[in-house]
């Protein structure tokens, strides 16, 4: 490649890198489920001691199962938003499609899920906006695909909508490509396949039974009481799956990641998505 078409390359990858955009509606619409979000998450360690909110701690599930249709709110809104043409839907759909259908080839053996290098990836090429939206409908797609319905998977759903989004957030490709690229973002999928599964600990955590006494939710604890034992719960009973997918993400995306960001951004380039106001 020539100097010039070198010199080009980082202001056409920045012109078709943010494919969907994050306009008004679909940035009003993601803030409220997002807030919404971090109190369904963290309500064990933001309820105040001894609230009613702890006492009815096992309606919460059925009650936060209500994020379903905000965040078909916010998919819908990223559609309407003048950045999400019909071309950026049919990769929406087809990277969805992928991403459920790796998610089955490792769930459920020691915490390998190969879609999460995938969804960062695709954030990373086309932005939060995108990445937000992809990783939402990659979890209920995939949730329909393997029987995995319940009142997790709104949770699932924004988890996974949040990772591909921060990976959209990440420096963009003008500035930092190459190795450079392939470490932050395999770096930071290692990293988020970890928050992943911490935020997800916090979903389930009050209501499973069976808990010793020191890693069991206390819902008449203080908040340094129960932080504590959120901690070690996690350390002994889901790090041993949090690493594996941290790990694995990490790999593919330093082996694959060169081919995948090609593909990608090739694929944008081609459809000359409509770019956002």
């Amino acid at each position: 490649m020539t100097t010039a078409g070198t010199e080009a390359m980082p202001a056409r990858v920045r012109q078709q890198a943010r494919a969907v955009r994050i306009g008004p509606r679909s940035a009003a619409a993601l803030a409220v489920v997002s807030l919404i979000g971090v109190a369904a998450f963290g309500w064990p360690l933001l309820a105040a001691h001894g609230s009613s909110v702890a006492a009815h701690g096992a309606d919460a599930p059925w009650l936060f199962a209500a994020l379903l249709p905000l965040l078909v709110a916010v998919v819908i809104a990223s559609i309407a938003d003048t950045g999400m043409d019909a071309k950026a839907v049919a990769m929406l759909g087809m990277l969805a499609a992928a991403g459920a259908a790796l998610r089955p080839l490792g769930a459920g053996t020691a915490g390998i899920e190969p879609m999460f290098f995938l969804m960062v990836l695709s954030g990373r090429v086309l932005g939060p906006g995108f990445g937000f939206t992809l990783g939402s409908l990659t979890m209920f797609a995939s949730a329909l695909l393997t029987g995995g319905v319940g009142p997790w998977m709104p949770f699932q759903m924004l988890a996974m909508g949040w990772v591909s989004m921060g990976a959209g957030l990440l420096p963009g490709p003008d500035r930092l490509r190459g190795r450079g690229e392939l470490a932050l973002v395999a770096a930071y999928g290692a990293v988020s396949a970890i928050a992943y599964g911490t935020v997800m600990n916090l979903q389930g955590w009050p209501y499973i039974g069976g808990l010793a006494t020191n890693i069991s939710y206390d819902p008449h604890g203080s908040l340094a009481t129960n932080l504590a034992r959120f901690t070690t719960y996690c350390l002994t009973t889901s790090l041993g799956w949090d690493l594996p997918r941290a790990a694995l993400t990490a790999v593919l995306s330093l082996t694959l990641g060169p081919t995948v960001l090609r593909a990608l951004r090739r694929a944008t380039r081609r459809a000359s998505f409509r770019p956002g106001p």
